[in-house]
């Protein structure tokens, strides 16, 4: 059974209006991650812990973060590693891309997700073909 990870329900209006207030980037990116469009179900702007991630895989515990300019300001850099410590601990991979990175070079973040998702699945366990059946 997997293990939930709390949220704040006091996020989840926040997280709903930011989903109908994406930025051009994360409009970008959801375009493309949408719709098991990657061989993984994303949802967009889900809470996590205290915190609301801009996509998030659940079967994979990984969630991506597109970072507008403001993430680049004095201060913020240093929320942002608290956040993603935090995020870490509950068990979350966390990727993250800037929003120029996404609107000027989709193709080159579609690979990294892909590369992350396929580190993360599980590996199938070994086939039981050729192992003898016991008779009836």
């Amino acid at each position: 059974m997997k293990k939930i990870i709390p949220y704040n329900q006091n996020l989840v209006a926040y997280a709903r209006e930011l989903r109908n207030n994406m930025t051009l980037g994360e409009i970008a990116l959801w375009r493309e991650v949408k719709g098991k469009k990657l061989g993984v179900r994303f949802s967009r702007q889900i809470p996590i812990d205290q915190y609301i991630v801009d996509f998030y895989c659940k079967d994979l515990k990984l969630a991506i973060e597109v970072d507008g300019s403001v993430h680049f300001k004095e201060g913020h850099q240093e929320k942002d590693m608290i956040r993603q410590n935090r995020l870490e601990s509950l068990g979350v991979t966390v990727t993250r891309f800037s929003d120029l990175d996404v609107k000027n070079n989709l193709g080159w973040v579609l690979e990294k997700i892909k590369m992350e998702i396929d580190n993360l699945k599980p590996t199938p366990s070994p086939s039981q073909e050729g192992k003898s059946q016991k008779p009836c």
